[in-house]
């Protein structure tokens, strides 16, 4: 267990260890198909992380990274296959983070939410909008900056 978790309940620590693959098919299925090309994107992201970040977000991600694609292929299984019925389903369990962090490390909390980011962008490029030009489509422009999740940023009291 990852120590800047221990806080949390079991069901909140699923929270966090599933977001990462729901920000991954909130963007790639943002344009109504998920491809492989978005989800080997998100995979290299997740495994960059694993190796580059502070000790408890590398530990994080890489237990995400482990069997990344059967996981999110599970996950997807949970929503509905139609974009325009999953995506808010997808985007309302991604806001559950909100109160979850609150309850952890600022720098820990920061950190993810800045992964969570880079990863949403990662994401989105990897279609490559207009002719393939790694350009954000528009039906994935809305969601990259995940506007359902409040920046965790606070300043020490």
């Amino acid at each position: 267990m990852i120590a800047a978790l221990t806080r949390l309940t079991k069901e909140e620590q699923e929270v966090v260890y599933e977001a990462p693959l729901l920000v991954s098919i909130l963007i790639a299925g943002a344009d109504g198909s998920i491809d492989r090309k978005e989800i080997r994107q998100a995979l290299q992201v997740v495994e960059k992380k694993s190796r580059n970040s502070s000790s408890a977000i590398a530990e994080l991600f890489r237990e995400i990274s482990r069997d990344f694609e059967d996981k999110i292929k599970l996950l997807i299984q949970k929503y509905p296959y139609e974009s325009t019925q999953r995506t808010p389903l997808v985007a309302e369990d991604i806001a559950k983070l909100n109160a979850i962090m609150q309850k952890l490390n600022n720098q820990f909390a920061v950190e993810y939410y800045q992964s969570l980011l880079l990863l949403a962008e990662t994401v989105a490029r990897a279609s490559g909008g207009f002719l393939g030009i790694k350009k954000i489509a528009e039906a994935e422009q809305q969601f990259v900056s995940l506007p359902m999740l409040q920046n965790p940023f606070r300043k020490p009291s």
